[in-house]
């Protein structure tokens, strides 16, 4: 059997997809070792892998999270990890390094190592329908001018990159789109835009979707129609928008489950009696009986809401979320509206026209037959070990390449 390395951010939308995969791979015999941040291990360890934590402790997310600050954050964080994680990937020893298309740490350690590497996006894969949002652009440009001090910073750590690693391949700014020979994306076909624009080193393996501990505490006895509403941990929902959903779904649901994520349930006030409010949710139960999702659209909670077939509300907040909400519009299953006209009024009428016309349900039952042929976290297993049994057992560097 082979050892596999596996390299992240540490975000939860990029991490828990690749989780499924790791545990399928221990569990067919491989040694896998998980570099990410501290924040993670309880859950690495459970998937049967050895947790490897980047140090310095848990990194905070660039604030804002815009495309200039992540790519700062990213060339920062690459130059201060990439000594301590080719000292432990010399350790290990890794026939594989299988990386986030974020993480260019990982391409630069394969590099530099010589050992194969894969990529995974948790997002779609970025083409001209589905820009990446570290691409070059005017955009960039305008918000670099905007903010020297986070430019000048992103150059210098680049710079740096460049001259005391081996870094050919590596996009010179677009360092969320990382790609290698084998690029797995957990989504479908289906649902990925423009998938003919892409070649055969891209695999559409679908949601990569593991089972979760049961949430003993969480009310078995929920009436029908059960409406949900998460706007996930990243962005900061706040009190007003959570009442806002409440207030608009209470008429039409039996049980309107609120899951706040950083607020406290108890900002949101006095609720009507048919809303429970929780910080967190078990999301992948509540959906499997879920009529309505009200969502945020991150790529792993639409996933899942495709996965089980229910028509979406999408409150994009920002990052990849606009662009998924335009795809969840385009294919028919849900509608999207901006966080500055949430109000009970348009939320309660955009939600009676998702529970009422049948068309929605059906577009989004079509997408859970093509999220679930796509193959899952078994196919993307497939994947890798086809691709080890391709490229074979490499001679490990011994050392980085003098400059």
């Amino acid at each position: 059997m082979s050892t596999i390395a596996f390299l992240n951010i540490p975000m939860h939308g990029h991490v828990n997809p690749t989780l499924p995969v790791v545990a399928e791979l221990v569990r067919r015999g491989h040694s896998v070792t998980y570099h990410t941040s501290p924040a993670f291990a309880k859950e690495i360890e459970a998937t049967g892998a050895t947790v490897c934590p980047y140090p310095g402790g848990d990194r905070p997310l660039p604030d804002p999270p815009l495309p200039i600050t992540l790519l700062e954050g990213l060339a920062g964080a690459a130059a201060g990890l990439l000594p301590a994680v080719l000292s432990d990937l010399r350790r290990v020893r890794p026939d594989l390094i299988v990386h986030g298309a974020a993480c260019p740490w990982g391409a630069v350690a394969a590099r530099e190592l010589g050992v194969p590497a894969a990529s995974t996006f948790t997002t779609f894969a970025f083409n001209g329908d589905a820009p990446s949002p570290t691409r070059a652009s005017w955009e960039l440009l305008a918000a670099a001018a905007t903010r020297p001090r986070v430019a000048r910073r992103y150059l210098r750590s680049r710079w740096g990159l460049h001259r005391h690693y081996d870094t050919r391949g590596l996009p010179l700014l677009d360092l969320a789109n990382v790609r290698q020979p084998l690029n797995l994306v957990f989504t479908s076909p289906a649902f990925q835009p423009g998938v003919d624009a892409f070649g055969p080193s891209y695999r559409f393996v679908g949601p990569s979707l593991g089972a979760r501990p049961a949430d003993p505490s969480f009310p078995a006895g929920l009436r029908a129609p059960v409406l949900y509403a998460s706007l996930g941990t990243v962005f900061d929902a706040g009190p007003h928008l959570l009442r806002a959903f409440a207030t608009a779904l209470a008429p039409l649901g039996g049980t309107v489950i609120i899951s706040t994520g950083h607020t406290d349930p108890a900002a949101l006030g006095p609720l009507p009696v048919n809303v429970l409010a929780r910080h967190s949710v078990p999301q992948p139960e509540v959906l499997a009986r879920a009529a309505l999702f009200v969502t945020h659209g991150g790529m792993n909670s639409v996933n899942e809401a495709l996965y089980a077939g229910v028509p979406m509300l999408v409150v994009p907040q920002g990052a990849d979320q606009p662009l998924v909400a335009r795809r969840v519009v385009e294919l028919g299953a849900g509608l999207s509206i901006h966080t500055r006209d949430v109000a009970p009024g348009p939320v309660n009428a955009l939600a009676r026209r998702l529970l009422d016309e049948p068309r929605f349900r059906a577009a989004a039952a079509t997408l859970r037959v093509a999220q679930r042929e796509a193959g899952g976290y078994l196919r993307a297993a497939d994947e890798l070990e086809r691709y080890l049994r391709r490229v074979g057992r490499p001679a490990l560097a011994d050392a980085p390449r003098e400059r």
